[in-house]
């Protein structure tokens, strides 16, 4: 996640996540964007070439709001899986209230970004959840012979991709139960 940007920057980023929340990107035009965020249609293009180059950043915006809360929310938490519990809270929390962009930053990094830019996005994610898995592995919390790289990124994959799929075709009344089959399903991968 890079650097913190400017008032202007964040402004324009915010306004773009709430005019695609209730647009669409297709129906949401640069002009929508730049009145929402009160500043010049010029100012736009000082940060993003097209409104499509607001997708990576949607993206890094979303990610560092989710790993900023789980830090949080787990920051004196020692016990591995009270952290994966809250991880998948948040995750199915910040998913809910951001859906519809959440699936256009996944299906928009497929189509007009590399991986590699997705992964650079991830980064802080893996490094966190890759040294909470150390500490796991240290005090036998769970199985120590995996490889901590792969684990963190299918830890992530799996509660996200959880989520998204929950919130695109579940009934909410079953929320709680799909946490725990998420959860429990971990539980039975690592120990």
């Amino acid at each position: 996640m890079s650097e913190v940007k400017d008032g202007k920057y964040n402004k324009i980023l915010q306004a773009a996540i709430s005019t695609i929340s209730q647009k669409g990107l297709d129906k949401t035009s640069i002009s929508d964007i730049v009145k929402m965020a009160g500043v010049a249609q010029g100012t736009f293009y000082l940060y993003f070439p097209s409104k499509k180059a607001l997708i990576p950043a949607i993206a890094e915006n979303l990610l560092t709001i989710t790993l900023n809360e789980i830090k949080m929310v787990t920051e004196n938490k020692q016990d591995f899986w009270e952290i994966i519990r809250i991880m998948i809270d948040e995750t199915f929390k910040l998913t809910k209230s951001h859906k519809e962009v959440i699936v256009l930053c996944y299906s928009g990094l497929a189509i007009e970004h590399s991986m590699e830019k997705w992964e650079a996005i991830y980064q802080p994610y893996y490094h966190w959840l890759e040294a909470i898995l150390e500490k796991a592995i240290a005090s036998e919390e769970i199985f120590g012979q995996i490889n901590i790289n792969w684990t963190a990124k299918i830890i992530i994959n799996l509660i996200e991709s959880a989520a998204e799929r929950f919130y695109s075709s579940e009934d909410e009344s079953n929320l709680d139960a799909f946490k725990e089959e998420t959860y429990f399903f971990l539980k039975r991968s690592l120990t």
